[in-house]
């Protein structure tokens, strides 16, 4: 069955888990406010302009999750998942990876987002493969490093394709669905690109190729 593929952020979700989930820490007093919170939004601009560093991110973003006990982080990710997430995913969403999966596609997220904060996410949409950006684990603790190559841009592509090849699976027919132009190295990899709420550049991007232009905005927050 052909592989549906879906970004995560500002596509699924009708915002940004990495950048929430900074800011959430923010609000808790896990990180020094004044300066994580402008650090946090200079690199989501970066992002949003096609100029981020995505290791001097994940340098900046995985330091919280090394600075605390795996016991602490998954409280505080619980919280987060019912307090910045669910209110995020609209029932259209819901009805894209449903829609999919009644079809008998096989269901991916792919991210540049970290997996500890985007696995329960995944879970939450009933889809059991995720390839995101993997801290690194020692001991039963984070370190701050990235384990492997973070899944952006053309990560993204070199990830999917170690996926592809151990699963024995392949991109024939596959659906990916994304808000970001950055994303445009696997958008024009398969058969079925789709722009979701797009930022300004994948949509002249995708008006020129002709792809198909969704929105899953509405009814924004009918799963909280």
């Amino acid at each position: 069955m052909p592989l549906a593929i879906f970004d995560l952020d500002n596509t699924l979700l009708s915002g940004d888990s990495d950048y929430l989930w900074g800011l959430y820490l923010c609000e808790q007093g896990i990180v020094d406010r004044a300066d994580y919170e402008a650090k946090n939004h200079q690199f989501y601009e970066d992002y949003r302009n096609g100029a981020l560093d995505i290791q001097a991110f994940h340098r900046f973003s995985m330091q919280p999750l090394a600075r605390h006990s795996m016991q602490d982080l998954l409280q505080w990710r619980n919280h987060f998942m019912s307090d910045k997430i669910h209110p995020l995913i609209t029932r259209a969403a819901l009805d894209l990876v449903n829609g999919h999966r009644q079809a008998g596609d096989t269901l991916m997220i792919i991210t540049a987002t970290n997996h500890f904060v985007t696995q329960p996410i995944a879970e939450y949409f009933g889809i059991s493969h995720l390839i995101a950006t993997m801290p690194e684990e020692m001991h039963g603790r984070f370190t701050g490093r990235v384990s492997g190559m973070p899944s952006f841009r053309e990560g993204k592509v070199t990830r999917l394709q170690d996926w592809l090849a151990a699963s024995h699976e392949s991109l024939s027919n596959a659906y990916f669905y994304s808000d970001s132009h950055n994303d445009l190295p696997l958008l024009n990899l398969v058969d079925n690109p789709y722009a979701v709420d797009p930022d300004d550049q994948l949509r002249v991007h995708a008006q020129s190729a002709g792809w198909p232009i969704i929105s899953l905005r509405n009814n924004a927050g009918t799963t909280a």
